[in-house]
């Protein structure tokens, strides 16, 4: 079963049921029901238009689940829209469908949450981990998204914001995570600046080209993660860095700074740097403060902090650490790695292995495992 096939075709069988006249909420339970009964039967036997099948499966399980007085009054015009044998039409619905998704009707929050599932493909635990809340708080979140926009005719697309903040999400989640991603959310971005003049569109464009440019190096061979400064830079994409500088210095000239614009100065910057050690840190602190102004995130000053660490030594990343949350996602890592800096190898090592079982996914925490493991061998030398 190619799990990667079903996940792509899924945004235009989506997109299928809705122009048809489906409610969002019936049409994803249908397109869910249809993608369960192909893993189901496909194996033993394949179809030839895997994406006509879908189709086809799914707007009957959509006809079987609205069964009702009216459904019935209306059955035979809708049987009569039920696609014809054949190839299904190549049309790409889901730039579309992430438009849909951000409806007025929702709050940006349960927006984002709901296009991440419903069209993205992230699960629950995945999309919680973003938000940095317990997964029973987002699978309520999502729940009540659905319930909300249940009969609602999307006619009234959602605003860019929301758009934007669903595609850095689905792209960090296939840059860092278990699912790849982050291809398809480049190509869905490159949509929208082509067909929206928009600083901030290009300015996340510039961030997504400038991030994926360094992910042949990111990983050793046998998966290990590769931190920044160990990169071997030699294997970075010197033409999506180049692209993605370009946009982003036309975005920039606009004077009309957001944060994906800002983002993508700090990601400029490492690319820039020939080595490690020339990274100009302090223009880095410089737009972590302009980003801190925009968002007032928790993230960005944790990671303004191992910036100000860098810039101007360990004990003042430190001190602006101790500002922040320490129940905050990679807080004990940043804190072992600057305690590291700054000489304190038992408090590194143990922040290490603490850091090890809070990580979200496999590779960081075997990374985080080594570190603790290399200080805890530096210190019985």
């Amino acid at each position: 079963m190619n799990e990667a096939l079903l996940r792509s075709l899924t945004p235009s069988v989506l997109g299928v049921l809705v122009r048809r006249g489906a409610d969002f909420a019936a049409a994803e339970d249908a397109v869910q029901d249809a993608l369960l009964e192909a893993v189901r039967v496909w194996q033993a036997d394949p179809p030839r238009d895997p994406k006509g099948w879908l189709i086809t499966v799914a707007w009957r399980r959509f006809l079987d689940a609205t069964r009702s007085d009216a459904a019935r009054r209306r059955r035979e015009d809708r049987v009569d829209e039920e696609p014809a044998p054949g190839p299904a039409p190549a049309v790409d619905d889901t730039l579309q469908l992430y438009f849909l998704c951000a409806h007025p009707s929702l709050t940006p929050s349960s927006a984002v949450a709901l296009t991440l599932r419903a069209v993205g493909g992230l699960t629950t635990r995945q999309i919680a981990q973003a938000y940095l809340v317990p997964e029973a708080t987002m699978a309520q979140r999502i729940s009540r998204a659905k319930r909300t926009v249940s009969g609602v005719r999307f006619d009234q697309p959602g605003d860019v914001a929301t758009v934007l903040r669903v595609l850095y999400l689905v792209f960090n989640e296939g840059y860092s995570g278990d699912i790849d991603l982050a291809a398809e959310a480049i190509r869905l971005t490159r949509q929208l600046a082509a067909a929206i003049d928009h600083p901030e569109v290009a300015g996340l464009l510039a961030l997504m080209l400038l991030h994926h440019a360094r992910r042949a190096s990111r990983t050793a061979p046998d998966g290990s993660l590769v931190p920044l400064a160990e990169q071997d830079r030699r294997r970075w994409d010197t033409e999506s860095i180049a692209e993605g500088v370009a946009i982003l210095q036309a975005a920039l000239a606009r004077d009309r700074l957001g944060e994906f614009q800002a983002q993508a100065a700090v990601a400029a910057l490492h690319a820039d740097a020939p080595t490690a050690g020339e990274t100009d840190w302090v223009q880095i602190v410089e737009w972590y403060d302009e980003l801190a102004r925009l968002t007032d995130s928790p993230v960005v000053r944790l990671n303004r902090a191992v910036a100000v660490g860098e810039a101007d030594g360990p004990r003042a990343g430190l001190a602006a650490l101790a500002a922040l949350d320490d129940s905050l996602p990679r807080h004990a890592a940043v804190a072992a790695y600057l305690h590291e800096r700054d000489g304190d190898l038992e408090t590194a090592a143990r922040l290490y292995a603490e850091a090890a079982l809070k990580a979200p996914n496999l590779a960081e925490r075997d990374h985080l495992t080594r570190q603790a493991a290399r200080i805890n061998a530096r210190r019985s030398r």
